[in-house]
């Protein structure tokens, strides 16, 4: 596994990586009931994003539900690099060329930590949070979306803590210096439009299509 340390101008460097998304298949699992239950409430979840992102809503609960929705959705997308992480063994982690692997290493370490603590406070703050919800919104018509939108924070914070966890004591990593995170964290001080076409073509030389989209949502 290939991990990245993109730099974010002030605020340091994000971890980074584009694991590939298996939600999205259609085969259950064969054994254990956990796994298939979470790959059906996947499968449920990746069919109230697509109706959230289509829906032209005209009710203000409607559209406050999809937004909540889409917006969890994309917090998912940004943690599934530590959801990689879980069932690692060894991984690379490339970081600015002008930067040493002792400095890589403290910081992809600072950034494991920090999300251990994180996630491991947040999952259960949220799993408090669905089983007060989950009786509280029972009898309201329709999906639970309140209980559903803290039930799958609980998972996705749960799955994140363990891969920091994974990360911290079990990967064996190996530092590699990349020119392109080097040029990236030059242009974070850049306007977007003005950094747009550049960051495009380094996302493209890396062969990660979704980097630029992330590189705007977390640049200083």
């Amino acid at each position: 596994m290939i991990t990245y340390l993109v730099p974010i101008g002030r605020a340091g460097f994000e971890l980074y990586s584009e694991p590939p998304v298996d939600l999205d298949d259609e085969s259950a699992p064969q054994e254990g009931m956990i796994r298939r239950w979470i790959h059906q409430a996947g499968l449920q979840w990746n069919e109230m994003v697509e109706r959230a992102r289509q829906r032209g809503h005209k009710t203000s609960f409607a559209r406050w539900r999809d937004q909540i929705v889409c917006r969890l959705a994309e917090s998912i997308a940004e943690q599934r690099t530590l959801w990689a992480l879980r069932n690692a063994r060894s991984a690379t982690a490339r970081f600015p060329s002008t930067s040493t692997a002792a400095e890589a290493q403290a910081t992809l370490q600072k950034i494991l930590l920090r999300a251990r603590i994180h996630h491991g406070r947040w999952g259960l703050i949220d799993l408090l949070t669905t089983c007060i919800t989950g009786p509280l919104f029972f009898f309201v018509p329709g999906p639970n979306i309140v209980s559903w939108y803290f039930a799958f924070r609980t998972l996705g914070h749960w799955q994140s803590w363990r891969g920091a966890r994974q990360g911290l004591s079990q990967i064996a990593w190996t530092y590699e210096p990349s020119d392109e995170l080097a040029e990236l964290g030059r242009l974070v001080h850049l306007p977007r439009s003005t950094r747009a076409s550049r960051v495009a073509e380094i996302a493209a030389g890396l062969n990660l299509p979704r980097l630029s989209a992330f590189f705007d949502r977390v640049a200083v």
